[in-house]
């Protein structure tokens, strides 16, 4: 969220309520801080007067150390002498620490008080008044803390008040909040209306009961929609409400809206590059039974992006299936680059389509360059990453089909070089000797190069 919402200096916005607020605070006992450092008192006091900028900078320092330490108890303190000094404090101008108080308050609240959501409400009500230009982005957060403790009507409540509100002349900064205040009621409405269909599913049509629960998810449905299509028009990251709002789509048939709306997510120039925009639009074509190619054309976006997400593994099958050489040829790049990455080193899927796809290019003797082309910028590494002789003791031990696709793998790379894997295998060791002088001449090694 706070890359969508650019920051604005706020030097001026609560400059009234702090000087309002310190006419009361002379009244205020002293403050009991064991572990504040003396000479962020004035002598002979009990507190701070005329707080100097260069101590405000110290005590949050301290703040922060208590923080990253988990000493709740003691930021709380701290911030309490922070706010005080703020109130104390005439002689500088004021600098907009709304932000900071709100932020480093809702951290603190949020572990030392986890449950108790009346102590959390009030300090947040307390927020909103504090500074009016980001009244919108507290009740968001205040909207989250209530969602995760389970509250669900009081979050919407929330939202729907946070909608209502309006402070003088709106600014372009406020219209992009506002839109995200529409967008979350708009989650919560999708999350209604899932509820209702659930219940219809259940029960099936069940006469006038049914009808009242139709026409109520239907409510919810064109709630939601409004506000989630709303948000999905600016350039950002919008997984979520992508998702549920292409839900809504589909239930009610409108594909074609669905199809245009995740086109526009991955393919939008506007957007920012992301991979899940692309398993989005994927996943609703195979859905959809699209035509492979369509298929393909979202995957292979996706391998620029990510080539070691876990559709790559149904992307290499798809592409071993094409009668194309240039699509096999693409197969065999894709799941190298896959077994490239530490996540797939004990994946016996992986390693079962790499091993099939090079144990047919060697016994068919066509293509060998194709392996070449992949194994020579691997050549130095491979074989530690994957084929040192610890790997291959414990793959035996602990899954024996992995430690077979991986020593036919082996055996075609290294050649004489990977006895720790392939001795355990009769009919591999076969296989290798059979084909031993093809693989070495036309991939370029020789007996006395292979790696031990």
């Amino acid at each position: 969220m706070d890359s969508f919402l650019e920051e604005e200096e706020d030097d001026e916005e609560a400059a009234a309520a702090t000087k309002n607020a310190a006419v009361g605070s002379a009244l205020l006992p002293a403050l009991h801080l064991p572990s504040l450092p003396p000479h962020l008192y004035q002598p002979g006091k009990g507190r701070a007067v005329g707080f100097p900028a260069k101590s405000k900078e110290v005590c949050l320092s301290y703040i922060q150390d208590a923080m990253l330490r988990k000493q709740w108890k003691r930021a709380a303190e701290f911030l309490t002498f922070y706010i005080e000094s703020l109130e104390k404090d005439f002689s500088t101008e004021y600098m907009g620490p709304s932000e900071v108080i709100w932020r480093i308050g809702a951290e603190i609240l949020c572990h030392r008080f986890h449950n108790n959501m009346k102590e959390f409400s009030s300090f947040i009500e307390q927020m909103k008044t504090l500074g009016v230009k980001r009244y919108l982005k507290v009740c968001l957060e205040h909207a989250f803390h209530l969602l995760c403790n389970g509250q669900i009507d009081e979050a919407y409540q929330n939202l729907s008040l946070a909608e209502s509100w309006r402070f003088g002349e709106q600014t372009a900064i406020q219209d992009k909040e506002m839109k995200l205040i529409q967008a979350y009621r708009g989650l919560l409405d999708y999350y209604s209306w899932s509820k209702q269909k659930n219940i219809l599913l259940e029960h099936g049509q069940d006469g006038l009961e049914d009808l009242s629960v139709e026409q109520e998810m239907h409510g919810c449905f064109r709630k939601a929609a409004m506000n989630l299509k709303e948000i999905i028009k600016i350039p950002g990251v919008w997984d979520l409400f992508v998702k549920c709002y292409v839900d809504l789509l589909e239930f009610y048939g409108d594909y074609s809206e669905a199809r245009e709306v995740l086109n526009e997510y991955a393919y939008n120039s506007k957007f920012p590059a992301n991979p899940n925009a692309h398993v989005y639009l994927y996943q609703f074509l195979k859905r959809h039974g699209e035509s492979k190619k369509s298929l393909l054309s979202a995957l292979k976006i996706l391998h620029d992006i990510v080539p070691s997400h876990e559709l790559m593994i149904d992307f290499h099958i798809m592409l071993q299936k094409s009668k194309k050489r240039k699509k096999r040829r693409l197969g065999l790049e894709v799941i190298f680059a896959v077994l490239d990455y530490a996540g797939w080193k004990e994946n016996v899927k992986a390693w079962s389509c790499l091993a099939r796809q090079v144990k047919q290019i060697v016994i068919s003797e066509k293509h060998l360059d194709w392996i070449k082309q992949e194994w020579d910028p691997r050549r130095d590494w491979w074989p530690a990453f994957h084929f040192s002789r610890y790997s291959a003791k414990r793959n035996w031990q602990e899954n024996e089909s992995l430690s077979y696709e991986k020593a036919l793998v082996a055996g075609i790379l290294l050649g004489k070089g990977c006895k720790a894997q392939v001795k355990r295998f009769r009919i591999l060791k076969k296989f290798l000797n059979k084909h031993n002088p093809v693989y070495l001449r036309l991939s370029g090694l020789s007996d006395s190069s292979v790696q031990p």
